[in-house]
């Protein structure tokens, strides 16, 4: 098996309209969406935004995002206020054990976003 993309289904929550303005704040590009499901991109990355609501799923699914640029990712997440905007919880960057850098980012429904880069040695 050679693997290309992987593209996670990630669950809405009860408000699938907020989900899908969320990660269009975040930085995402929308690029399909109907009443069940929606597709996100930024660059070569993507993944469906599902109008599913499990809180008990939600809360213990969880998803690495690797990115470049760590701090940019964390000021856009600060000038764009969207704590403020959305119900979400966010932690600043941190080095963690396991050789990475994270901002931790529970979204809407309650799904942990570990957005992540490398530590340099």
């Amino acid at each position: 098996m050679r693997s290309v993309k992987i593209r996670p289904f990630v669950p809405s929550g009860s408000d699938y309209p907020l989900a899908q303005r969320f990660f269009e704040d975040l930085g995402f590009k929308k690029v399909y969406a109907d009443d069940g499901l929606s597709i996100f991109q930024n660059d070569e990355q993507e993944f469906f935004l599902q109008n599913f609501n499990n809180q008990e799923f939600q809360d213990n699914f969880m998803l690495e995002l690797r990115v470049e640029h760590l701090d940019d990712v964390w000021r856009h997440i600060q000038d764009t206020e969207l704590e403020k905007k959305y119900p979400i919880r966010v932690k600043a960057p941190e080095v963690y054990p396991w050789g990475s850098r994270e901002i931790h980012l529970i979204d809407p429904a309650g799904v942990c976003w570990h957005i992540s880069e490398s530590v340099k040695e």
